[in-house]
């Protein structure tokens, strides 16, 4: 008797490695060398901007691109529609493509603009100094307090009252 093969729907197998290429800092880079269906950029930081380039060839920007901004990370969604199948042959990729970038410190997530221009998408994202200050904060020691027996158990709970009470108890020793 024979069998047929059967074959579910399958994600590509490095599919899971790609979308944690988004999440690591540096890794983000190697993302379109195993994902075809990623959308290509490059990111610069000028001044008080912070600018994404997205390539988009062969898309209309107001009907198939989509850039939305949440929880500190912009994402950028494209659809390119196959034209009528015709013969011959094409290495262009069509469907839905989408690429999710981290937005730095102080991004403005309330000012971003996007503009398309011969193919390539320019999104900007103001930088606020308000944003990026960086915060000192203070690092407080916690100091063990020895417990005697001879000493009330109300002193162990309350150690402002056992430093201030027993200071006196301990004199320092002279070596001579």
């Amino acid at each position: 008797m024979n069998k047929v093969a059967t074959q579910g729907q399958s994600r590509p197998l490095l599919s899971d490695l790609v979308d944690l290429f988004d999440n690591l800092p540096g890794m983000a880079a190697l993302r379109p060398l195993f994902d075809s269906r990623a959308i290509r950029v490059e990111d610069h930081t000028y001044d008080d901007v912070y600018e994404i380039r997205a390539e988009l060839p062969g898309v209309d920007p107001e009907e198939d691109i989509e850039v939305t901004v949440r929880d500190g990370r912009v994402t950028i969604t494209a659809e390119r529609v196959r034209p009528d199948e015709g013969s011959g042959r094409s290495e262009f990729s069509y469907g839905s493509f989408t690429r999710t970038l981290a937005l730095p410190d102080g991004a403005d997530e309330d000012d971003v603009n996007a503009v398309y221009d011969r193919g390539i998408l320019t999104v900007s994202v103001p930088l606020s100094d308000e944003h990026r200050v960086e915060k000192h904060v203070e690092v407080i020691e916690i100091v063990a307090i020895e417990h005697h027996e001879d000493e009330d158990e109300d002193d162990v709970h309350h150690p402002s009252n056992a430093s201030t009470e027993h200071a006196d108890q301990h004199e320092p020793v002279h070596q001579g």
